[in-house]
């Protein structure tokens, strides 16, 4: 007969109270509650003597707040702020969130909320049975372990937090992922690093309050019938903070106070990123270049994407000087045009490489690994040292950082994608013999430490860009921008895209993008190369969808062209016989460099008041329950934007569609008038409509009391500083607009050295309080 061994319990006995914290101690363990001010708790649970000393990775610090109080009720303690309130359950440990009114924000599990499993953690051991082979993967040739010994390293814990959620709250963040579900209620979410997914351990809810995990391992979110929890992988002890906030825009400026600010791009960066795979010569890239000033058609950067080093080297950080004879004439001549330029770079070198040998002789390396240690300072600092050498003193402006989670397993794991959980798991194992299993999910932030670190010490007159595939907790404090990954063409994955931009952007970091048409265009083997356009730029089908992604791009926080298959010129697109898809992009283009003035502004707000420039609808309406579930709106600042997802004109294969109706469906949210973006007409919100929909244009609204600054199309954001604004203002209600200026470039916002006008309108008229050059007012 099987003994039952009770459980200890999680009835708590006593406790200790400072000024900072509380901790209560049960004979299961410990919990802390430390509130880092009135909004934000965090609570710490362990089951070993003392609680660590240090913050999680990606988190600032740990703030010391003293205004709170703690009183005992027969059945809870009661730990209260000036705006909220916890109760703590005296039988089982159980948290309960409650705004200053006393509504209920969010409660624990009633029973074992805070649960602890310990496991013993191994390191690989590198010595004579070590076998290593060569992998060749979609980022290069890796080094992989084949076989070795292991030994112990720690004992961690896989942890889970208990959840009960409100029966109506929406949840959103969590990151990036590829599935299209924008409410997360009921699903389940595993958070590990791939190409096509970002793992931020962020979520926001529209009952009031966000959860951030403080873990750097690999996490699962679970609504389902199994439970409602977060789980996380491997940590030392469980460790989240609760972000109190009556709208989302207060949560994420809770989160970035907790994680660092986001660091404010150079102005360019808000311009037209022309990449492709890959060009190929110094020649080539001017050829474009001139391509675009002598059409006259906006754009502010070129991207070299790989094989910019010599042969098969793989990750060096030097050009091929047979096909970049000058890397810096050709930066300066780029830059005479006002066009920056990007290159892209690997973590992982080849082994024949110089960075490679120095990285070796220096033990620098992740174990038996041709990676560079990035969790390493030193390694950081010669990491940088290698980029500023090669490519940053050449005139190189910013760097797109491939591969940015250099483990990804599910890439190399067969002819078909294998299911969610099995690459989560295999994720864990395959990182977890390289890094510690407590960080495997955040290399990319020490990544991008590196860049932003290493630059900013060698020059602090060129803000920070690097575009990465994937980041984590407290990334946007080193300039990131996130994109998608390498995506394949269809209408599916378009609509899919929607959603996996608008939860990254509620999970905290403000900057994403993707491959405009996809990256994949055509069919291949692999399991991730299905594009639906075999015949390319020749498929009519492919280039309405293009054109319908091109124009949803125009309203990203970066707006970039990518991808593999075809060329990506927008003059490509043009036929003799038919101009319509290549105007259509013109026009887009246009607008995008018209609504300069306007993004950079709200550029300025994400640095200063921790703003959100693409916002699911749930940030301004989350009253609205039907807005909440839209996937195929959001909010641009004040812009109502609506992409088209479907085919209107062709199939694949150039099938033409006969007999759909040019239009779509738009739901107007509720609480606001609506207007017309190129009409004018005045919509009541709180309805759906049938807008125009056509080939030429993206349907857009703009909400009532909204002031725009725009400026006419210009060539380059250079030029859009230096243009007369054209103030457009929606309605009679009376309302302010921040219309951000200064240099474009260097850290000067950082220390006063910028300009910021008040366009006010009292409902009849319109004034400036500031320097700005206007043009007009113009008022809908």
């Amino acid at each position: 007969m099987l003994k039952v061994i009770p459980k200890v319990s999680y009835a708590i006995e006593s406790f200790v109270k400072t000024n900072t914290a509380v901790t209560f101690t049960a004979a299961r363990g410990k919990l802390r509650l430390k509130p880092q001010n009135d909004k934000i708790i965090r609570v710490t649970y362990t089951e070993r003597e003392d609680f660590v000393a240090e913050v999680g990775a990606g988190i600032e610090k740990d703030l010391d707040y003293t205004s709170w109080s703690l009183a005992e009720e027969p059945k809870h303690y009661v730990l209260q702020t000036s705006l909220l309130t916890v109760h703590i359950i005296k039988e089982t440990g159980q948290l309960k969130y409650f705004s200053k009114k006393g509504n209920l924000l969010l409660q624990e599990s009633e029973i074992e909320s805070h649960q602890l499993m310990q496991f013993e953690s191994m390191r690989v051991v590198v010595d004579k049975n070590l076998q290593i082979e060569e992998e060749e993967t979609p980022d290069g040739m890796k080094q992989v372990i084949k076989s070795s010994a292991k030994e112990f390293d720690k004992n961690l814990y896989r942890t889970r937090l208990g959840l009960q959620f409100q029966t109506r709250e929406k949840l959103y963040g969590l990151g990036q992922a590829e599935e299209g579900t924008l409410n997360l209620r009921g699903t389940t979410q595993y958070l590990h690093q791939a190409n096509l997914k970002i793992a931020i351990p962020m979520l926001v809810s529209t009952a009031g309050y966000g959860l951030l995990s403080a873990t750097a391992s690999p996490a699962i979110f679970s609504d389902t019938a199994y439970g409602s929890y977060f789980y996380t992988e491997a940590d030392i002890e469980m460790d989240f903070y609760f972000i109190a906030g009556a709208k989302i825009d207060d949560v994420i400026h809770g989160y970035r106070l907790l994680t660092g600010k986001a660091a404010m791009l150079p102005r360019w960066a808000f311009g037209f990123v022309q990449s492709q795979e890959a060009y190929e010569t110094q020649a080539e890239i001017l050829d474009v270049a001139k391509g675009y000033r002598d059409r006259k058609i906006g754009i502010d950067c070129l991207v070299m994407d790989w094989r910019s080093w010599e042969g098969d080297g793989w990750g060096q950080k030097t050009v091929d000087k047979n096909r970049f004879p000058d890397l810096r004439l050709m930066t300066n001549t780029l830059r005479e045009q006002n066009i920056h330029f990007m290159l892209s770079m690997w973590p992982n070198m080849h082994a024949t490489t110089e960075n490679y040998k120095e990285f070796a002789a220096a033990g620098l390396l992740l174990p038996a690994h041709n990676i560079y240690n990035a969790l390493d300072a030193d390694a950081r600092k010669l990491y940088f040292k290698q980029t500023n050498d090669g490519l940053f003193s050449q005139g190189v402006d910013s760097f797109w950082c491939d591969c940015s989670e250099p483990f990804c397993p599910e890439w190399t794991s067969g002819s078909f994608k294998r299911e969610p959980s099995y690459n989560f798991y295999r994720f864990f194992e395959v990182a977890s013999k390289y890094l510690p299993a407590e960080l495997t999910n955040s290399y990319s932030l020490f990544h991008a430490q590196a860049i932003y670190e290493g630059q900013r010490e060698v020059d602090d007159s060129k803000r920070v860009l690097n575009l990465t595939r994937s980041s984590y907790t407290g990334g946007q404090k080193y300039g990131v921008v996130v994109w998608s990954g390498d995506t394949c063409a269809s209408w599916e994955t378009f609509a899919k895209q929607i959603v996996a931009g608008l939860n990254l952007c509620a999970s905290g970091l403000p900057y994403w993008t993707l491959d405009i048409g996809a990256f994949f265009v055509k069919y291949g083997e692999k399991w991730f190369w299905k594009g639906k356009y075999n015949k390319g730029l020749e498929d009519l089908g492919y280039r309405e969808l293009f054109v319908r992604w091109f124009q949803y791009g125009v309203f990203m926080p970066m707006f970039r062209s990518h991808g593999t298959d075809i060329r990506r010129e927008m003059w490509n697109f043009d036929a003799k016989e038919d101009h319509r898809f290549y105007d259509a992009l013109v026009a887009a283009n246009q607008l995008r460099y018209t609504l300069i003035p306007y993004i950079y502004s709200m550029a300025a707000a994400v640095y200063f008041d921790d703003y959100t420039i693409m916002r699911l609808l749930a940030f301004d309406f989350a009253e609205d329950v039907i807005a909440c579930e839209v996937k195929d709106e959001f909010m641009f600042g004040d812009i109502l934007v609506c992409p088209v997802t479907e085919p209107m004109y062709y199939e694949s294969d150039s099938a033409e569609i006969f007999n759909v109706a040019k239009t779509r469906e738009v739901y107007l949210p509720k609480g606001t008038a609506w207007y017309n973006f190129y009409s004018d007409e005045k919509f009541e919100g709180g309805k759906t409509i049938t807008v125009d929909a056509d080939l030429s244009k993206i349907p857009l609204f703009v909400r009532e009391g909204a002031i725009i600054p725009r400026t006419e199309a210009t060539q380059s954001t250079a030029d859009a500083a230096k243009t007369k604004l054209l103030v457009h203002i929606y309605g009679g209600k009376s309302s302010t607009f921040n219309l951000y200026q200064d240099k474009g470039d260097g850290y000067g916002y950082e220390t006063g050295d910028y300009g910021i006008a008040k366009l006010l309108w009292d409902g009849k008229t319109a004034t400036v309080d500031g320097e700005a050059d206007v043009a007009e007012f113009i008022v809908h």
